[in-house]
């Protein structure tokens, strides 16, 4: 009988199958974060720039949209290297 600090083999082989199937998740994740943020900011910004009639705000939502994204990505690697 194996002590239980021993594993079977082939469940650690399915934990490292899992653990990288997280890994590919979380990194997805980070891709798809930033170019996600930015079009929310820019379609944010030219609702308003739609709604009163200015043509500049797109601006402000594109650089918001920027800074949420990299805050993000930075709340996400911080949270991973831990």
């Amino acid at each position: 009988m194996p002590s239980p600090l021993q594993r079977d083999p082939d469940q650690q082989d399915s934990e490292r199958k899992e653990n990288f199937w997280v890994q590919v998740a979380r990194y997805s994740e980070l891709a798809m974060i930033f170019p996600a943020a930015v079009v929310v900011g820019w379609l944010a910004g030219a609702a308003l720039d739609r709604w009163l009639h200015t043509t500049w705000l797109y601006l402000v939502g594109l650089i918001l949209g920027g800074v949420a994204g990299f805050a993000d990505l930075i709340r996400l690697v911080m949270r991973d290297s831990q």
